[in-house]
């Protein structure tokens, strides 16, 4: 019998047809038990609990899901429980469901100890045993450290000297680590040092929330879905980038953390580096863990810094004043805060991707506290038409089309362009296009920790930085840290307004200004 010979259309098309992948399945978790050190702190309580409750609600967890307290409260299993109950109705995404509850408070253990005390991490290993024989928790054991970074180093040897790392081939055990990723280059590398002492690379999973909310993910469906972005998104018609992430709040209760690490260090460092590598990146292959990493790592590699860091970097500090019709206090007079100090509250920098695709195009990194309003966002902005046939009095409303990505709060992409003004004569002015993911779509978006722990539980890692993509940002910003640290003192700038002069100064001297959100 003669067959008809297929042509690699035909092959493409009857696999497409046969591909037995039921695209309506989630991702689950496997059956697993979640150890959370640092289980008190306001991060548990306000963010991973109520994440991992909306999850299982979702019907994302196994059912043999567990989750381990590990603190220094005099607690039993009973008062951890109420705890936990407490946190999920206070700020859980998703509502009260009894069924979910009691299956959720099943696997809920608690231990009570110190980082330095060896006889809780013994009784931390038994409970690990005991969910495996009775919650059927299969051996798979993820710790999160949600601690300051000084202690991982003894409670990282704590679980090496339990066995509390050791697996079998059927198993997995992982660690889950919050930034910062070390306080410099150096001393990231002495803590990938540490984890992978106990750890292997592809079982540390580095949380930078930010890479877990849908708009940023959008970023990659935008960029390499769609025909019409990507033959502009490059120098010859790129003018420039912004990427702001700025907060209308001031240090709150945070002084502990805040004070010696400052805005720059806290958010510039990580999340914003990392919206830069995402816009800035070429397409990857496929959006495989190794696949995204390498893009990122080319074009943090490809960073590069002004010659003058002293009118091309600023950081500045909130005084008292006036925001949102409220007297709100100066940084130094925060409480807690030393009259010393010398933390920013702000900070801004121009830096450049040196890659054929971004050649001569500066983006422009800032972020700060007290400023104008809560946002974060990106924004393209492209170059001007190389012939504008209207005289200078049509076009004065007309500026620079843009692309704004716009992360938080209100997600969704702008698109800025030049429309004609109705009328008899011809005046064009800006306007927008705005999509929004609240009116797009139905359904709620899950909270960036949510995605990022059911990631994180079931071994999917596109989402988390890799050491290389920690060092080489800490390889960017080492020098401009030195840099503020030896030669500069922040310079002040009221509540409200969008950070010191000096900053707007940095644009203006190329003939640029900052976007207003």
């Amino acid at each position: 019998m003669n067959l008809p010979r297929l042509s690699p259309a035909n092959v493409r098309q009857k696999a497409s047809l046969h591909d037995t992948r039921d695209r309506r399945l989630p991702l689950i978790a496997p059956p697993c038990d979640l150890v959370i050190f640092g289980i008190t702190g306001d991060l548990a309580r306000k963010k991973l609990v109520p994440a991992l409750y909306d999850l299982a609600n979702r019907g994302l967890l196994h059912p043999a899901f567990a989750l381990t307290g590990f603190a220094r409260r005099d607690w039993s299993d009973e008062d951890f429980a109420n705890y936990i109950q407490d946190s999920i109705k206070s700020y859980a995404r998703t509502p009260w469901d009894e069924h979910t509850w009691e299956q959720f408070r099943a696997g809920l253990r608690f231990v009570s100890g110190t980082f330095d005390d060896e006889a809780a991490f013994t009784r931390l290993a038994e409970t690990v045993t005991e969910l495996d024989e009775t919650r059927g928790t299969g051996g798979n054991h993820a710790f999160y450290l949600s601690i300051p970074p000084a202690s991982f180093p003894k409670v990282v040897s704590q679980l090496a000297q339990s066995g509390l790392n050791t697996k079998n081939p059927e198993s997995f055990r992982r660690v889950i680590i919050e930034k910062p990723f070390g306080d410099d280059l150096d001393s990231a590398k002495e803590l990938a040092a540490i984890l992978h002492e106990v750890f292997a690379e592809k079982d540390t999973f580095r949380i930078d929330h930010y890479l877990g909310k849908e708009t940023v993910q959008n970023i990659l469906a935008m960029r390499f879905s769609n025909i019409m972005f990507e033959p502009l998104w490059n120098s010859r018609y790129v003018d420039h980038v912004q990427i702001t992430m700025a907060e209308d709040i001031g240090i709150g209760t945070r002084a502990g953390y805040y004070d010696g690490i400052g805005a720059a260090k806290d958010v510039m460092q990580n999340h914003l580096l990392q919206l830069l590598a995402l816009t800035a990146m070429e397409e990857p292959v496929t959006f495989s863990e190794h696949d995204l990493r390498v893009e990122k790592e080319k074009v943090l590699s490809a960073v590069r810094l002004p010659e003058d860091l002293a009118s091309n970097t600023v950081i500045g500090r909130y005084t008292a004043g006036w925001q949102g019709g409220q007297q709100v206090k100066g940084y130094l007079e925060e409480d807690n805060i030393p009259a010393s100090s010398r933390t920013d509250t702000f900070a801004a920098v121009k830096l450049y991707v040196d890659t054929r695709r971004w050649a001569g195009v500066p983006f422009y990194l800032r972020t700060g506290k007290r400023l104008g309003k809560r946002v974060t966002e990106i924004a393209v902005v492209f170059k001007r038409a190389a012939h504008i046939p209207f005289d200078k009095a049509a076009t004065q409303e007309l500026g620079n089309n843009a692309l704004v990505i716009r992360v938080q709060p209100d997600e969704g992409i702008t698109l800025r362009f030049g429309s004609k003004i109705p009328g008899n004569g011809m005046q064009v002015r800006d306007v927008s296009m705005d999509f929004g993911y609240g009116h797009a779509f139905t359904e709620d978006s899950p909270l960036a920790y949510e995605r990022l722990l059911l990631d994180a539980l079931a071994g999917n890692s596109p989402l988390f930085p890799g050491q290389t993509e920690v060092e080489l940002s800490w390889a960017i910003m080492d020098p401009i840290f030195k840099y503020w640290a030896e030669e500069v003192t922040p310079v002040p700038y009221r509540p409200g307004t969008w950070g010191p002069k000096e900053a707007h100064e940095i644009l203006a001297k190329d003939g640029r200004s900052w976007r207003n959100p």
